[in-house]
């Protein structure tokens, strides 16, 4: 059977090339249908009223000639998967990677990545999340202009690819995180309001219309698009982009975020696998994170872009715009200790308080950390990473506090050998008038918050593209190889150490010490201590009498009872 929902349609066919058009019934609840199977491969669309515009099945799996052709229909069952022994990563003690397939290899296909794999794995990475993979148009994009979200990207391989990498992932034991945007749909190829209700025109976020979240059918198609994932493509988690735009309607008494929880959790005790859901999030708000039980929503995980800003404000020493709060040096030592810099505290960029403190009870892998990820590097004028700007030494710290912090650890794709390329907004609308328009909305951005327009490349040039993409051939020379060994002596380091995965909130508070020439930060992980000197001067500081030096950025040995920390450099500290 075909079906599809179509309630503002008063007439819908069924189109497949050298086949007549087929009449859909209309049932219940605006779902049209045909006895018509289709088979594999077979393209296919719908002509909606008296027109004869073809369009594309909103739960396509397969555009083999982009977003705005017909669709073809794709059978995940017919994989022969090889992965019946996995059961699964749960993300607690985990170390997330965080890539996007276009640009992580030359050829940017899922296969070209499945040749990397052995990478990820010897450097201790346990979990791969994956940019958005859905349909776009154009060819190359971050992923978050998709508009087809069933699809997956026919550059990058289509589905069968897609489950080929998932499949080869469990085999190298590592657990798929499938990025999905549910808050929003792209600019071009978003037939979706032709055939129903799908979007509130009078409300908008960031991005475009807002999602109606109103209609019971689009809830569906979301929760049903997130079960797709984890069901017929093994994935093992969902990162859910920027939820705080998935808006409930005033005296709603379900949140979709809830909705999707459930579902998770009902097809993880059915799997006998554990199923992860990390909620991008602006809000400080713990809600997502604690349990159904407690009045949560009871996702997995959520982003702690406050740890991001107070990292990169104590290295970077830059406060322009939403790091300027974070400029007190108490700011490490807040999130390491309290996981959120604001919780009902007072944000100059927003202009009121903002946050709620997490309970402590919540355990501290529930936050996802990093000192780098896609939008605080691409969303820079020349989206320049930490590399650009920090010498190796700071890079080096930047590598100890990401995996030795509290929280979840995560990586940006070549932030373990200090990549030197780039990772810059990129796009490749077909559409010219399109193209300018986000182009020249990029610079008029980046000119309101002070950058220099002039240093914003064009999105739409394929140079911007190409930039963009990993230079393999330089982490096996000079510091690049350097920080490479120190990340997975950290990863390493972090499994062997049962303090640097232990669930609980850090009982000790984290310390800072001002100094003339720059802050002196003391984190515990207790029974360790992570000690961490960005001043010019070394920083002698007591050791208990059993304590060794577990890792140093720099040269450093316990010597009379204290350990001698150089300038820009860190040490763990920790019984032996």
């Amino acid at each position: 059977m075909t079906k599809v929902w179509a309630p503002r349609a008063e007439r819908v066919r069924l189109r497949r090339p050298g086949s007549a058009d087929v009449e859909l019934t209309r049932g219940d609840g605006g779902w049209w249908s045909t006895d018509v199977a289709l088979t594999t491969g077979e393209r296919y669309g719908f002509l909606l009223g008296d027109s004869d515009a073809l369009r594309p099945d909103p739960r396509s799996r397969r555009q083999p000639d982009g977003v705005h052709e017909a669709s073809a229909w794709f059978d995940t069952d017919q994989f022969a998967w090889t992965d019946g022994d996995w059961t699964g990563r749960q993300l607690a003690g985990g170390l997330i990677y965080e890539l996007h397939i276009g640009t992580f290899t030359p050829e940017g296909t899922l296969d070209a990545a499945i040749s990397r794999l052995d990478h990820l794995r010897d450097i201790g990475v346990t979990h791969i999340e994956l940019l958005p993979v859905n349909g776009f148009n154009g060819v190359w994009n971050w992923g978050y202009d998709g508009v087809l979200w069933y699809t997956v990207h026919e550059a990058y391989g289509g589905p069968e690819a897609y489950q080929r990498f998932v499949d080869a992932a469990h085999s190298a034991g590592l657990a798929v995180i499938q990025d999905v945007v549910y808050n929003h749909l792209g600019p071009s190829g978003n037939y979706l309001p032709e055939f129903g209700p799908y979007l509130r025109d009078s409300e908008r976020n960031t991005w475009g219309s807002s999602v109606n979240l109103d209609e019971e059918a689009v809830r569906s198609f979301i929760v049903d698009n997130a079960l797709m994932w984890m069901r017929d493509y093994h994935v093992d988690g969902l990162r859910l982009d920027a939820v705080h735009a998935l808006k409930e309607s005033e005296g709603s008494t379900r949140h979709i975020l809830r909705d999707l929880a459930i579902a998770a959790d009902t097809l993880s005790a059915h799997l006998g696998r554990p199923l992860s859901l990390i909620a991008e999030s602006d809000m400080n708000d713990p809600t997502l994170i604690l349990p159904r039980e407690a009045g949560g929503y009871g996702l997995t995980a959520q982003w702690s872009d406050d740890w991001h800003h107070a990292v990169h404000v104590a290295l970077t020493g830059e406060t322009d715009g939403y790091y300027a709060d974070f400029a007190v040096a108490e700011a490490l030592p807040t999130v390491w200790s309290d996981g959120f810099f604001h919780a009902g505290t007072y944000s100059s960029f927003r202009g009121r308080d903002h946050g709620f403190p997490i309970p402590e009870e919540v355990p501290s892998w529930r936050l996802v950390t990093f000192a780098q990820d896609h939008d605080q590097i691409g969303n820079r004028a020349a989206g320049d990473r930490l590399t650009a700007t920090l010498s190796a030494d700071r890079l080096a710290i930047a590598a100890v506090l990401t995996l030795t912090a509290p929280g979840t650890p995560m990586l940006f794709q070549g932030e373990e050998w200090a990549a030197s390329t780039p990772w810059q907004f990129f796009t490749s609308h077909p559409e010219d008038d399109l193209a300018e328009a986000t182009a020249k909305g990029r610079f008029a951005e980046f000119e309101e918050m002070g950058w220099d327009a002039a240093v914003v490349p064009h999105p739409n040039d394929p140079a911007t593209f190409e930039r963009s993409k990993l230079d393999w051939s330089e982490r096996s020379v000079g510091d690049h190889a350097r920080i490479l060994g120190l990340y997975r002596d950290l990863a390493a380091l972090r499994r062997d150490r049962p303090a640097l995965t232990d669930p609980n909130r850090p009982t000790r508070d984290a310390e800072a010490h001002e100094t003339a020439s720059g802050p002196r930060y003391v984190l515990h992980r207790d029974p360790a201590r992570v000690l961490v000197n960005l001043s010019k001067e070394p920083w002698q500081v007591p050791v208990e009498n059993d304590d060794v030096v577990w890792i140093a950025t720099t040269d450093a040995a316990i010597s009379a009872g204290a350990v001698t920390v150089g300038p820009d450099s860190a040490v763990v500290v920790g019984p032996a």
